[in-house]
């Protein structure tokens, strides 16, 4: 079922259990090589910091000490950037797996969908993973995966953003592509670009929620009761330093950036220690300039 009705959403959500792993078994990330800002993505990105100037070679550093801490979590592939495609150091958004399947995403600005085209990814999972490819580019909409789309791996629920990055047929369509058993769709709040910007769901168990991110005040209490009471509400200012922008890698660690897991009080802290996590944080000062943080970055392979 895919539902925009909180009543429909909270009784088939009620009914699901967790039965499947919440975490991935793998990861894959796109090196930021020629790192800087794309300016057709900051026309619906207000987390870009187009005044900022960058540093490619931090922002290369900054990467390369990402994924050897992700590598040991997880296997994990590197795919080299380019700097035609600048926003392809957040691969999630373009590239997303479920068992046995690739998928490919339809995204708003050209300088994204030129990423869509890499021949590699498609022949690293296609060719060498045998997955088969479900090619959502060419769709009449827009759908960013996993950006736009939290996916509660654990109980096979997507809660899917609507906004400039996400239509309702996207919505449709990776309902479909990711075999969904429940997508609930709501619209993000004005100025909102990505749905795991506000939302993160931990290893199927936990959810970390900021309320603002959604135009419908009684979207973020009906999710989080799927989750309670392992839920971490954080305010706006925590958003904004992608406290929201996080996941589970494993089922005992979540993975932030330095900046947003700063914004976490110790009672924050104390909560995801007590639901079993540890956190885990990484320098991401400048890869974040470009508007998102580690979530971004993380591509998953299930």
């Amino acid at each position: 079922m895919i539902t925009r009705s909180i009543d429909e959403f909270r009784t088939r959500a009620a009914a699901l259990e967790p039965s499947a792993p919440g975490c991935a078994r793998g990861a894959f990330l796109v090196t930021p090589h020629g790192f800087h800002l794309a300016e057709q993505s900051a026309s619906d990105n207000r987390y870009m910091a187009m005044d900022a100037g960058v540093d490619a070679n931090a922002a290369l550093a900054e990467h390369a000490a990402l994924a050897r801490r992700v590598s040991g979590v997880l296997p994990t592939v590197c795919f080299p950037g380019d700097a035609s495609t600048p926003d392809a150091v957040f691969p999630n958004n373009v590239f997303a797996t479920a068992p046995d399947r690739l998928i490919i995403g339809r995204m708003r600005h050209p300088v994204r969908q030129r990423e869509a085209e890499r021949p590699d990814i498609r022949g690293f999972f296609g060719e060498l993973f045998g997955y088969d490819e479900i090619d959502l580019s060419t769709i009449d909409g827009v759908a960013e995966l996993t950006g736009s789309l939290v996916i509660d791996r654990a109980r096979n629920v997507g809660y899917c953003g609507l906004g400039e990055r996400c239509d309702e047929a996207g919505a449709a369509a990776m309902h479909e592509a990711f075999k969904l058993d429940l997508t609930f769709c709501f619209d993000l709040a004005p100025g909102e670009y990505h749905t795991n910007v506000v939302m993160s769901v931990l290893a199927g168990r936990a959810l970390v929620i900021a309320p603002d991110g959604f135009a419908d005040p009684a979207v973020p209490p009906a999710i989080a009761a799927v989750y309670a009471p392992q839920t971490l509400v954080i305010n706006g200012r925590q958003k904004a330093d992608y406290a929201g922008n996080c996941i589970a890698l494993s089922d005992d660690t979540v993975w932030m950036s330095e900046r947003a897991a700063a914004s976490l009080g110790e009672a924050e802290r104390a909560m995801l220690a007590a639901w079993g996590f540890r956190v885990e944080a990484v320098a991401l000062a400048e890869i974040e300039k470009a508007g998102g943080s580690l979530r971004c970055c993380v591509g998953e392979i299930y």
